[in-house]
């Protein structure tokens, strides 16, 4: 049975209370995790302990982490790359002692998703994130200078001036890493810790890159159903599985979403995923929509039918909604338009189970 969730940032930095997301119908689940810990260093576990401790008071359950972020010395492969390793073990290790089950993550280089606009007005009054590829066009020199000697405004999330040397100094660090050597790194990263979930019982689920294409020349390797059969070729397991993210893999019209579903589910390979709907508009642009097949270019509906149909028994949330009825929320992250896709989906999901029956 499927089994709903909802991404919280944890009390200190999430406005939505775990008491309103209980009243939500249908979600029995919290996706969480510890921000504050750099990637590299190991999650305590009496902080893990804490948070389960503090979603369960809720009437809410902590089996999905959301992320476990690898560190830029894995995925370039520095002299730091085994002492970070042997810190994520321990990390799984803690996590499974607190019932976490799936740890979600990404191997995508300096920027773990690209939006240029997370305010973009849209026609009936809300807002929602956009992704416009000619303003991000060009070398990474291209684009910092652009940044850098706006006259007008021009900002990119995560570009924000403070942040400029930082993210200087992060593409010089990945100036040698092409798709072969991120792939080999991640190869590498893998094959350490398989022994490590598969004893413990924590499922590795890869979030598709966002958007899955290359950008400032930094390599791309998660875009598509060739390069997931890639990853499953790293070490066959259910342990080595996917986070199949609707909206990330639909933002190449090319990838067949509903197809990729079925093709990963029934080999067992997807204990996670994020059901969202993006709109097209054109080159290579699209915005976030409502969760509702005619608000977006994607069919939920065959999406929810693909999981029913191929055995999906895993974890499931909303993702990227919109600023709705006055709220200006964390980007992408408010109550109200998650709980709208919440219902939606799970409605798709109560019909096409009668349909089987």
């Amino acid at each position: 049975m499927l089994k709903m969730g909802f991404r919280w940032f944890g009390a200190s930095d999430d406005p939505i209370p775990l008491a309103y997301v209980r009243q939500i119908p249908g979600v029995t689940q919290i996706v969480g995790a510890l921000f504050d810990i750099p990637a590299g260093e190991v999650w305590p576990r009496e902080r893990i302990a804490a948070l389960r401790d503090e979603i369960e008071a809720a009437g809410l359950r902590l089996e999905v982490i959301e992320s476990v972020n690898v560190s830029d010395a894995i995925k370039i492969g520095t002299s730091e790359r085994d002492r970070h390793i042997v810190n994520y073990i321990a990390t799984i290790e803690n996590l499974a002692a607190c019932g976490v089950k799936v740890i979600c993550y990404n191997i995508m280089p300096v920027f773990d998703w690209i939006r240029t606009d997370l305010r973009h007005p849209l026609d009936d009054g809300s807002s929602t994130m956009s992704f416009d590829p000619a303003l991000v066009a060009g070398s990474v020199d291209d684009v910092l200078a652009r940044v850098r000697d706006s006259a007008d405004g021009y900002r990119l999330p995560g570009w924000e001036p403070e942040r400029l040397a930082d993210v200087r100094a992060l593409f010089e660090a990945y100036a040698d890493v092409d798709e072969t050597r991120l792939t080999d790194n991640y190869r590498y990263f893998i094959q350490a810790i398989m022994p490590t979930c598969e004893r413990f019982d924590v499922r590795m689920a890869v979030h598709p890159d966002d958007p899955p294409r290359s950008l400032f020349g930094l390599p791309r390797i998660v875009k598509d159903a060739a390069d997931l059969r890639v990853i499953e070729s790293f070490h066959d397991s259910v342990y080595n599985g996917f986070t199949l993210c609707t909206g990330s893999l639909g933002e190449n019209p090319a990838n067949d979403v509903p197809g990729i579903l079925r093709e990963f589910i029934g080999r067992g390979k997807v204990p996670f995923v994020q059901a969202r709907n993006i709109r097209h508009t054109g080159d290579g642009s699209f915005h976030e929509s409502a969760h509702l097949s005619s608000y977006g270019s994607a069919d939920m509906y065959e999406i929810m039918r693909a999981m029913y149909e191929a055995g999906f028994d895993g974890y499931v949330r909303p993702d990227h909604g919109r600023d709705i009825w006055g709220e200006r929320g964390r980007p992408g992250y408010g109550l109200y338009d998650r709980a709208l896709g919440i219902a939606y989906l799970l409605g798709l999901w109560e019909a096409i189970g009668k349909q089987h029956t």
